[in-house]
């Protein structure tokens, strides 16, 4: 769930692109040294860094707070459905299981309308789910392990599966937001040559990636130059941008292995199916 310091994470790695094109290793786009981060920046620490040319940006939220732009009503998305790792075949009266097992991972056997589920755990290899699996049928009926295989001697009807949980989220609430990015110089060529830099770059994000998948919609606001009197060795540029991002609730989803249905009314034969 993206709140507040994920978005100014955000900002933070953005303008770290945007001042450090080729990565930390490489010169900076201003061609002095900087230091980017979050929250206001203390006084003797900057009056320092401004002393050996060091350039600080910061990134602080904005005092006129949030907005709240929710406008849809909740509704549960999978938008990417998850495959399970763990494979399984049928081939006459017997199951084998292949592929990687783990958590989140479920696997069942239906032999003649009797189901035998499993869930698997993390580190499970094929044959640890067999052999789990193997352990339930033989309570009911002659069962035969051989490594990940499964052979049920006499079986009518047999079916197995595997299926993954899967992760879905809905979107409780939105909110817009507007961040102050701060650029903190010696003199206003360095801090030209920072601040141009970093709000080219940022003026080309129309969506900010967050830490847990979702997007914040990025929008310039304002620029504001500010050269106090009081302290003449520093030169300060405001840039603020309003980001609009979710907050989402996210859950995980059982899969369905087999499913039963009845067929008929209280007035008619019922008839029940298994699969």
């Amino acid at each position: 769930m993206a709140d507040q310091r994920d978005v100014e994470e955000a900002l933070v790695a953005a303008a770290m692109a945007a001042l450090y094109p080729q990565g930390l290793s490489g010169p900076s786009a201003c061609g002095a040294p900087v230091r980017l981060y979050r929250g206001w920046p203390e006084s003797r620490a900057l009056d320092a860094d401004l002393a050996a040319g060091y350039v600080n940006i910061t990134v602080f939220p904005d005092v006129a707070g949030e907005r709240n732009t929710t406008r849809y009503l909740p509704e549960w998305l999978n938008p990417a459905p998850l495959t399970p790792t763990l494979a399984v075949s049928v081939i006459a009266d017997s199951v084998t299981f292949s592929g990687a097992a783990g958590a989140g991972q479920v696997a069942g056997i239906l032999a003649d309308g009797i189901t035998y589920v499993y869930r698997c755990q993390a580190g499970d290899a094929p044959a640890n789910v067999a052999a789990n699996l193997a352990s339930q049928i033989m309570a009911n009926r002659i069962v035969q392990l051989a490594n990940a295989t499964i052979t049920l001697p006499g079986v009518g009807r047999l079916l197995a599966r595997t299926v993954a949980d899967q992760g879905i989220f809905t979107q409780i609430r939105r909110q817009e937001q507007v961040f102050r990015l701060i650029g903190w110089c010696a003199d206003p060529g360095l801090r030209d040559a920072a601040m141009s830099a970093l709000d080219g770059a940022l003026a080309a994000i129309y969506f900010l990636p967050l830490a847990d998948g979702s997007v914040g919609r990025l929008r310039f606001r304002q620029s504001l130059t500010l050269d106090r009197q009081e302290n003449a060795n520093l030169y300060r540029r405001d840039l603020l941008y309003s980001v609009e991002y979710p907050t989402l609730l996210a859950q995980t989803l059982p899969a369905l292995l087999f499913g039963t249905a009845a067929i008929g009314t209280a007035q008619t034969l019922a008839v029940s199916l298994t699969d």
